[in-house]
């Protein structure tokens, strides 16, 4: 198949062998409610329009493109720049997709919205569009980041929505995620689940890919104003992947485009520490509803993950990033959590930006392979978050008192 004319997912809610519906049959009515909403929403002009006057006027966009010279010359090689998200109301990427999910529930009439979130940065994005439209909110995160991403659980608290600790699993996003599906089961005719990647069973991960879009939609006007072209490559980190599927889904025809997904090396793709599937060769399997590539032991037993970032700790990956990589269109790669903190380094002392320890995934990518490019060669990363929520943890690794 050319990537010219490349779609998905199909009508099953497939993109390719990964994706689909695999839950219990009692949330079936409510996806299949929330599809009909979408695909109706979709149709309607207003609600785009009420969708991008929401981004332009609350959330602040267009997020400007950056030139990063001092750390381009530096590293002496190709230029990069940033798309820069971590500008955007919140701080970070999410904040497009929960737009457009809270729109969508109030179109659906509901009151009530949960949530799950890893990093905290979704959570605080749900809480958010829930007291600006006025939805009562519940966020489920893992007791362990919870511990790890104390200001943002202050942050959903201040904005009045009730952060659910899980202490069950690994503590972490996975089984935030599985409770957060527990409830919605329980609570279905009057809650919306707010997902907060490009994951879990359709229609979600077309959805958030819909609502993502914006980024790489912006860039690709940007760049071409900015520099008078596309960038030779495009960059993301990626942990269920809606920031990167929303950089790269615009570029796909774009086939000059080099598209690179980071995952989350941890302490190496050859040790048991880290949450790269792709990069690891992990079998598929399902998970949340969707099938994809998946950390999984012989027995289908899931296997536990670590990353230096909350937000990419995750065993799981987007099936469309799935797809994507089995057209080999876009590439995916690790970068561990050394390399990661290296990147966050450079980016505050080189540019006066904090990066989130997820983007500086991405960033790592940059860092390694720019010196080996030609100086009139430009990388484009997605700097999908700030990395204000990230403090406690750097300062933790470098042993500073707080």
């Amino acid at each position: 198949m050319s990537h010219t004319n490349y779609q998905a997912p199909d009508q099953n809610g497939f993109f390719g062998e990964h994706g689909g519906v695999y839950v219990a049959e009692t949330l079936i009515p409510a996806l299949q409610e929330l599809a009909q909403a979408y695909q109706e929403a979709k149709q309607d002009p207003e609600f785009w329009a009420e969708f991008h006057r929401d981004l332009a006027n609350y959330v602040g966009r267009p997020s400007p493109v950056y030139h990063a010279a001092r750390l381009s010359e530096k590293l002496s090689g190709a230029q990069i720049w940033l798309k820069r998200e971590d500008l955007n109301h919140t701080g970070a990427h999410k904040v497009n997709n929960t737009i457009g999910q809270a729109l969508l529930a109030k179109r659906m009439g509901k009151k009530r919205v949960i949530a799950e979130t890893g990093a905290g940065q979704h959570g605080v994005a749900s809480a958010t569009v829930a007291a600006r439209f006025g939805m009562e909110c519940h966020v489920y995160m893992g007791a362990d980041d919870i511990q790890r991403q104390a200001p943002n659980v202050f942050r959903m608290k201040l904005l009045g929505a009730n952060v659910v600790g899980v202490s069950s699993g690994s503590r972490t996003l996975k089984d935030a995620m599985n409770e957060a599906m527990r409830e919605w089961v329980a609570r279905v005719d009057d809650t919306f689940y707010i997902i907060g990647t490009a994951a879990g069973p359709a229609p979600y991960p077309e959805m958030v890919r819909d609502f993502q879009c914006v980024i790489g939609n912006e860039a690709k006007e940007q760049m071409q104003a900015a520099i008078g072209r596309q960038p030779d490559v495009a960059v993301a980190c990626v942990g269920g992947g809606s920031n990167a599927i929303g950089l790269f889904y615009p570029y796909i025809s774009e086939t000059s485009v080099r598209l690179i997904g980071v995952e989350a090396g941890g302490h190496g793709v050859h040790t048991p520490d880290h949450a790269a599937p792709i990069t690891s060769g992990a079998p598929i399997g399902v998970l949340h509803g969707f099938r994809s590539y998946l950390m999984q032991d012989e027995n289908g037993q899931i296997l536990g993950t670590h990353s230096v970032s909350a937000g990419l700790d995750y065993p799981g990956i987007g099936p469309e990033h799935s797809h994507l990589h089995d057209l080999k269109r876009v590439e995916y790669h690790a970068a561990n959590d050394e390399a990661a903190l290296q990147a966050f380094d450079l980016l505050c002392q080189y540019e006066g930006i904090i990066p989130a320890l997820e983007s500086s995934h991405a960033l790592a990518w940059a860092v390694k392979h720019a010196p080996k490019m030609g100086k009139d060669q430009v990388i484009l990363v997605n700097l999908s978050g700030r990395g204000d929520k990230d403090i406690n943890t750097v300062a933790k690794l470098k042993n500073i008192e707080l």
